[in-house]
């Protein structure tokens, strides 16, 4: 396996030179765009080769395992920061405000730390109610181990399942607009393929947005997944059969204001005619939680049994994720933190997401 990075001024002009070099067969292991220090972008391709046996055998073979070595260690990296929640959690220095002369801990201080991260009233009091049974043991020592041990089991998550040659798995991201819907089906559908081995199909029916379409196409064609639009429900259904030998097929949908009920039952048509599996509900961990809740219970109709929360890089708290779990008690499957296609992107873990809750940072 070769690993190269590939740097032109567009997308385009990278893609040719991975195709120029690697044929039609590379696998994509990442994208991003870099900035040249003269306010120009440029956009770089990581991208990895099997190359055919007769031309591997002619190759030093001291070069040919340093480059499955360096392949390997690509895919641990990446592997360990989608599933990071399996490190230790790091916690902030004990906070000397919330510790008593006698070295116990102030509950009323920690409410106030937990309701400075955004947490509401009533699920700080939950909290502090769980941590009075153990204020006997608590102290500087313990304290944020307990704090995010009650916190992560408030969450509900659930991991991302799928059993490889066992028919196609339909799942469609739905939401409203500028959530980041597109971008984070590419990142589901590259460590789908790359760290679980999948099959993947991609279906659009976000025909409302040419740049969206693009996106897609673009993606799938730098990845080697077989992409599709759908201009009507008909079209899904016909398209999901043609893809029927795939391991997942990812759907991505049109962005749809959650006051337009009449626009949801539209995608739902779609839904309906794909038979979906499962349907996430992707939020921006940026909006006000009065707006979550709105949107959740009003895309309710689409039956929606996941929920994905996007833009954690650019929020500046994360209670509101605790907040909505809470009322509408719907599992957390991933996170996504930037827009670089696959590395931005986490596995729901409870204690992963209550310690960013307590801490306000993605450790």
């Amino acid at each position: 396996m070769q690993i190269k990075k590939f740097v032109a001024p567009t997308l385009k002009e990278a893609i040719e030179s991975m195709k120029t070099e690697f044929g039609g067969e590379a696998i994509v292991l990442n994208t991003k765009v870099l900035g040249n220090g003269n306010g120009r972008k440029m956009f770089e391709i990581t991208a990895g080769f099997d190359e055919p046996e007769s031309k591997t055998e002619k190759r030093n073979l001291k070069a040919q395992n340093s480059s499955v070595a360096d392949f390997e260690e690509e895919l641990k990296k990446l592997s360990e920061k989608i599933y990071q929640q399996k490190r230790k959690p790091k916690f902030p220095n004990p906070a000397p405000e919330i510790i008593r002369e006698e070295n116990k801990i102030d509950l009323r201080k920690v409410k106030e730390r937990l309701i400075k991260q955004d947490i509401n009233n009533g699920l700080a009091e939950s909290i502090i109610a769980q941590l009075k049974k153990y204020s006997g043991l608590l102290n500087e020592n313990n304290i944020d181990e307990h704090l995010v041990s009650v916190i992560g089991s408030m969450i509900p998550t659930e991991s991302f399942e799928v059993k490889k040659n066992e028919g196609p798995k339909t799942i469609a991201l739905v939401g409203p607009t500028g959530v980041g819907k597109t971008t984070c089906i590419a990142k589901l559908a590259v460590i789908s393929k790359i760290l679980h081995n999948l099959d993947i199909g991609l279906i659009s029916i976000d025909t409302y947005r040419l740049g969206a379409m693009d996106q897609l196409k673009i993606f799938s064609e730098i990845s080697n997944i077989d992409f599709y639009v759908a201009y009507e429900p008909s079209d899904l259904k016909k398209q999901i059969s043609m893809l029927k030998k795939k391991d997942i097929i990812f759907i991505d949908t049109v962005g749809r204001s959650q006051n337009k009920p009449e626009l949801l039952d539209g995608i739902n048509d779609y839904l309906k005619a794909a038979k979906v599996d499962e349907t996430y509900l992707v939020l921006s961990s940026t909006v006000d939680i009065k707006n979550m809740v709105d949107v959740a219970l009003k895309f309710k109709k689409l039956n929606y049994n996941g929920l994905v929360f996007t833009k954690l890089d650019e929020a500046i708290s994360y209670g509101n994720i605790l907040n909505l779990v809470s009322s509408i008690n719907k599992p957390v499957k991933y996170l996504t933190n930037g827009q670089v296609i696959p590395d931005d992107i986490i596995a729901a873990d409870p204690n992963f997401i209550a310690n960013m809750i307590y801490t306000g940072k993605i450790n």
